[in-house]
């Protein structure tokens, strides 16, 4: 199986299709730039980008943008063996609109039915999902079968290895809220909660906005939000409240808030899967909370900042220098990969 890997994603793959002029309705828009998608995916990408050996779970269509995929995930440094093709369906493609600091609608196309909900469980690598470091899921991989049962599935393999492996053992399990109602049926709440509750006793972390973990939980105040998370299973829960920054509270009692890093808004659509891989990487690294969440923060900023997402994930050296207060203006396609302070 060779060494484990640091970082395994499971859920949404695809293409982004983002207007290249800012501030036009979709209608006029008259050209886009494509980049790799999808929130699991981009927080793959994130971490490798932060020097993580990443890989992602999740299926593609046996199409052209699926070609697409598989090279844009190499040439990020994630491995893709895990990323597998569905004939009956097409690649996901989404598009955005950009009306900074606040307005981003998303328009998904996953019709008939999205590849990376058609993964089923005697597909799963389970060992090497049990063996990585940090495993990270989504809530849309809760809101469909074969998808769900899977998911669930590799979510309880790893809180039996939990289990099973020597005390002191640190083997982390991420569960991103990740609400779009548009992916479940009628886009209830209510129904979609039984099935995070089920998530929630395997995960030991939860990540969401407050509508995300109002989802989850029913409550809707932050401080209300964490200690329910708590109570569900996890043993962090972190509670992004965007221009109010991020809480993040811990069973031992530990706990940080954090107030956002001011940022000149482009795009902040991939501020949440670059606050996401930064989060996957200072837990990795063991680093108390108030730093691990203003680094997130910070990786966020520097994405809410650019234009895409995939491609916009910022590197060690670049959220260093933010956190730092200096500027860095990286030329074009280059920046080096340096390993944390």
């Amino acid at each position: 199986m060779g060494e484990p890997l640091d970082v395994v994603t499971m859920g949404r793959i695809g293409v982004d299709l983002y207007p290249l002029q800012t501030g036009v309705p979709l209608p006029q828009v008259e050209t886009f730039g494509k980049f790799l998608g999808g929130s699991a995916t981009n927080v793959a990408v994130a971490a490798a980008r932060l020097g993580r050996a990443a890989a992602v779970v999740s299926r593609t269509g046996d199409d052209p943008f699926g070609a697409y995929c598989h090279q844009a995930l190499r040439d990020f440094g994630v491995d893709d063996r895990w990323v597998t093709p569905v004939a009956e369906y097409p690649t996901p493609v989404t598009f955005c609109e950009i009306f900074p600091p606040d307005d981003f609608p998303l328009y998904f196309y996953r019709l008939p039915k999205a590849p990376d909900l058609v993964i089923h469980p005697e597909e799963l690598d389970l060992p090497a999902i049990r063996a990585a470091r940090l495993f990270w899921m989504t809530g849309t991989g809760l809101c469909a079968e074969p998808s769900r049962t899977a998911t669930l599935a590799a979510l309880a393999d790893r809180a039996q290895a939990r289990r099973d492996w020597a005390a002191g053992t640190q083997l982390a399990t991420v569960f991103d809220l990740d609400w779009r109602p548009m992916f479940w049926p009628d886009g209830d709440p209510a129904a979609a909660r039984p099935h995070y509750r089920a998530a929630l006793a395997h995960a030991t972390v939860a990540v969401g906005n407050v509508a995300e973990c109002e989802v989850a939980t029913g409550e809707r105040e932050p401080r209300a939000c964490a200690e329910a998370l708590l109570a569900a299973g996890v043993e962090l829960a972190v509670v992004k409240r965007g221009p109010d920054g991020v809480l993040a509270v811990h069973r031992d009692g530990r706990s940080a808030e954090v107030p956002p890093h001011p940022v000149e808004v482009v795009n902040g659509l991939g501020a949440g899967d670059a606050f996401g891989g930064a989060l996957c990487h200072g837990l990795l690294a063991g680093w108390e909370l108030p730093r691990l969440m203003r680094y997130a923060n910070a990786a966020g900023a520097l994405v809410a900042g650019r234009l895409a997402c995939s491609s916009a994930m910022p590197y060690a050296d670049e959220v260093a220098a933010l956190l730092d207060g200096a500027e860095r203006v990286p030329e074009p396609g280059t920046s080096e990969k340096e390993s944390l302070p």
